[in-house]
Order: C-alpha cells, then structure tokens, then sequence
C-alpha cells in the first residue's frame, strides 16, 4: 500500500466525522428562529448540539480504538435507523454517513499494520 493509501485510509474516516459533526451541528442553529432570549436560547441551543457532542466522544474514542469507532459509529446507525422508520430519506442521510464512517474504521483496524507500522497491536 502506497503512502498516500495509507494516509487517505487513516484520515478518511476521522475528516468525515468531523464534515458530519458540522452538518449535525447545523441543525442546532433552527433554536434561534423560535423566540427564545437569553438563557432558553443557550440552553436549547445546548440541547440542540448533543448528538454533536455524542459524535465528538466516539471521535475521540475511535481516534485511538478503531474497532471501538467501528462498532459505535455502526451502533450510532443503527439506532437512528430504528427510532426513525417511516423517514427513509433521512434514514439515508444520518445513517448512511454513519455506517460509512463505521466501515472506514474497521477497515483501519483491520489494516492496523499497515496503517501504524511502528506500533504494537492493540
């Protein structure tokens, strides 16, 4: 596998969960339109950004633990998929870049030794 393989391999999957952190993200910013002042706006902009800030710890975690960002981007996913049945277009649009990330991650366990040839397994 060539640098740039592995290079592409490695940050694919960490770039577009950030990409897709800032697109959740914007759906917070419907609060500001709703007539809240002050302290409402804060805190329901704050509720807003959950999922956001969800995304964020399974970054963090799967940055270090690719199988652990495997299973709970796909886990993300999947439950998303089960809240929401009857909306098929927005099931393709939040979780179909979830599943997508979860595969990314497992294939960077999977090629692990390819992708951190210095380090030990973990």
């Amino acid at each position: 596998m060539s640098k740039s393989s592995r290079l592409s391999l490695f940050w694919a999957p960490r770039i577009l969960t950030i990409a897709f952190a800032l697109f959740v993200s914007a759906f917070a910013l419907d609060v500001i339109g709703e007539g809240y002042t002050g302290w409402e706006l804060l805190l329901a902009l704050l509720i807003h950004l959950i999922p956001t800030a969800i995304l964020a710890v399974v970054l963090t975690l799967a940055w270090r633990w690719e199988w652990v960002g495997a299973v709970l981007f796909a886990g993300l996913g999947t439950v998303y998929l089960l809240l929401n049945p009857r909306h098929i277009n927005w099931i393709f649009t939040i979780s179909g870049p979830l599943f997508l990330i979860a595969a990314l991650f497992l294939i960077n366990w999977l090629k692990r030794a390819e992708l951190h040839p210095g380090a030990q397994s973990r």
